[in-house]
């Protein structure tokens, strides 16, 4: 089999190049932070996700970590894989993309394949310095907290090619046939774009169903019964995101928004829906702290469960519970992640080992990031241990009408309350 490299050991290069390894390619993974490296090669990752760990155990040898570039010289495919930091406008820093692919182009071998996975905007990767008949753009997918099943198990290959009627390289072809989806190749430019549409019909859909649960909430409907309509409908599918939710965050989605916003006022193209989806998405984001308002409990103490933007990772970029507490700043907050970081949260909080130690003494509950193991724990311990009876619930973790039945004022997303 052709041996297979990634450059990055970030969140997208480091589970990348596990999947390939366990299609038994000989993988590379290349960084050049050989503290990091040191980390990788005693299996201590950087990264939280679900059967991430059992998989590059059982990679052993297929998957090997380096951080000496001339290593790169036995790659016959090269990605450059590393996750591409964005700031609090949805504005992609490439400074490190373009240092890293300038770092290792003198190690890659003349019939080498170079691959850029990581995500970059319309027009980049024709510009790399290497034949474009060695050169491709490949659309990444993976989402946090299942990014390993993606990965293992992908929908389907979107390429980018100099000339999508080519053929592809011989040992890049290999490799993507491994996984046994469709290949879908097209211009360099198409496939950049095709990233951020997918992410546009996303935000589509959140807005959709943030849009409309509003409204049920004043109507009296209840938008978990209007959900699975839409799903049964072709035009929809039942794999659309109709959830609603505490707005959009993680970042990704954010950048391609911002992303259309800039191309649209430089080419003079109406992006007034892409401006309606962003004020959507804040206001969604309030909702948590509006309820703590109207309820007076925002200089009371409030047990929080979650603060990671969404569950199964450790992020809490762009997090809708951060910014639920940054906007009731007089509440005592008790809080409670299982994989968060203390150094990653700006919020002040009392931070706790476990769910239920967050609430003696708390006047609410707050379930802010929707972790499986809150599921699992009962409403008897809740409604016994804390000291109020209101538990504010977006992502309906909790069972609304066995709540009530525990003596619970129950609050979640898309429900008309008395």
């Amino acid at each position: 089999m052709n041996t297979v490299a990634f450059v990055g050991m970030t969140h997208l290069g480091l589970v990348s190049a596990t999947a390939v390894a366990a299609k038994g390619f000989p993988t590379l993974c290349f960084d050049p932070d050989w503290t990091l490296i040191e980390r990788l090669q005693l299996h201590d990752l950087p990264v939280s996700e679900p059967g991430l760990n059992d998989l590059v155990a059982r990679n052993g040898d297929a998957q090997r970590f380096t951080a000496n570039p001339t290593d790169l010289r036995a790659a016959d495919v090269l990605y450059i894989a590393p996750d591409v930091p964005t700031d609090a406008h949805g504005q992609s820093d490439l400074s490190g993309i373009h240092a890293m692919i300038e770092g290792i182009l003198p190690h890659l071998g003349p019939q080498a394949v170079l691959v850029v996975l990581c995500q970059v905007p319309p027009g980049f990767t024709r510009q790399v310095p290497v034949p474009h008949d060695r050169l491709y753009y490949q659309v990444e997918t993976l989402v946090f907290g299942r990014a390993v099943e993606r990965a293992m198990e992908p929908e389907r290959y979107i390429i980018g090619c100099a000339d999508p009627l080519a053929p592809l390289a011989p040992a890049y072809r290999e490799l993507l046939g491994a996984f046994g989806c469709p290949l879908l190749p097209m211009r360099y430019e198409s496939a950049e774009l095709a990233k951020i549409s997918i992410n546009m019909c996303l935000v589509a859909s959140i807005s959709v169903a943030n849009t409309m649960a509003e409204l049920c909430e004043h109507v009296g409907a209840d938008w978990s019964e209007i959900a699975p309509s839409l799903k049964l409908d072709r035009r929809i599918g039942q794999y659309s995101y109709l959830a609603p939710g505490l707005g959009i965050a993680g970042g990704n989605l954010e950048r391609d928004l911002a992303t259309v916003m800039r191309l649209g006022e430089a080419h003079g193209t109406n992006t007034g829906v892409v401006a309606a989806q962003i004020a959507n998405s804040t206001h969604r984001k309030g909702w948590a702290a509006r309820m703590v308002r109207t309820l007076g409990l925002d200089a009371a103490t409030l047990a929080v469960w979650g603060l990671a933007y969404k569950e199964n990772t450790h992020s809490v970029k762009n997090s809708p519970s951060l910014a639920t507490l940054r906007a009731i700043p007089e509440a005592n907050i008790k809080a409670h992640d299982p994989q968060v970081p203390s150094e990653a949260v700006t919020v002040a909080l009392d931070r706790v080992d476990t769910p239920l130690a967050a609430l003696p003494g708390a006047q609410a509950l707050l379930i802010l990031t929707p972790w499986p193991e809150y599921r699992d724990i009962t409403l008897t311990e809740i409604a016994g241990g804390l000291a109020g009876t209101t538990v504010i619930d977006p992502y309906r973790v909790l069972d609304p009408a066995q709540a009530h039945a525990t003596g619970l004022n129950h609050i979640t997303l898309g429900v008309g309350h008395a």
